[in-house]
């Protein structure tokens, strides 16, 4: 059996870019460029994960496909349009995370499960169509990767959305009331970076486990419904 070139974790951030994100996106950018700086000063974890941005709004934007961000100068800003579509964000990733890992296999890697981080501020503006969707894509019959999805909500987001939207209701966060939003995002970039170092980390030392940090500041989705 030939050997493997490694094994690494798909990440993918899903990021709400409706226009009630307007005040808040620039704490949403410079999150993302904390994270990229942090995984620069973890090559060993950075490098068993791959990273990707997608912005859903009534559309969906893939404004960075899958990459190994030791090899990014850079990472993509994040805008605003109409529309909170999740329908959009989960179908594309029911065609695309295949794809992506078909694509790492072909590289000779082995592929953890894909964890898939979405955050939202508000209520899904397709209620009733995103549902099947996001049943297929997290369906391990019919989509053999479907992802971990860890789910955080804040502003307008409802916990009970936001446990539908988890694969376990351990993966489910909002931010408690009273918390100003870039606050929330600020502490929910926070946590993401602690949880894909730790992650990469995990999966350096063949444990191939997915570390999810709640962010500071969040409760359980479960224990709010």
């Amino acid at each position: 059996m030939a050997e493997t070139a490694g094994r690494v974790l798909p990440v993918y951030l899903v990021a709400d870019e409706s226009v009630s994100m307007t005040p808040v996106v620039g704490e949403l950018n410079a999150g993302l460029q904390s994270l990229h700086d942090a995984l620069l000063r973890e090559p060993l974890a950075a490098a068993k994960v791959r990273f990707s941005i997608i912005g859903f709004s009534e559309d969906v934007i893939v404004h960075s496909a899958l990459s190994d961000l030791r090899n990014e100068t850079a990472l993509p800003q994040l805008s605003v349009r109409a529309g909170t579509s999740y329908g959009a964000a989960f179908r594309l990733l029911v065609d695309r995370i295949p794809a992506d890992v078909r694509a790492l296999k072909r590289e000779g890697f082995a592929v953890h499960r894909p964890a898939v981080f979405f955050l939202s501020d508000g209520q899904p503006t397709d209620p009733g169509q995103w549902e099947p969707v996001y049943a297929e894509l997290t369906d391990r019959e019919r989509t053999p990767t479907a992802p971990n999805i860890i789910a955080c909500g804040i502003g307008e987001a409802r916990a009970e959305t936001i446990l539908h939207v988890a694969t376990r209701p351990e993966f489910a966060f909002v931010a408690t009331p009273g918390v100003e939003v870039g606050f929330a995002i600020a502490e929910f970039c926070t946590a993401l970076t602690r949880s894909v170092i730790r992650s990469g980390q995990a999966v350096g030392g063949d444990t191939a486990e997915l570390v999810v940090e709640r962010p500071d500041s969040f409760r359980m989705a479960v224990d709010v419904v």
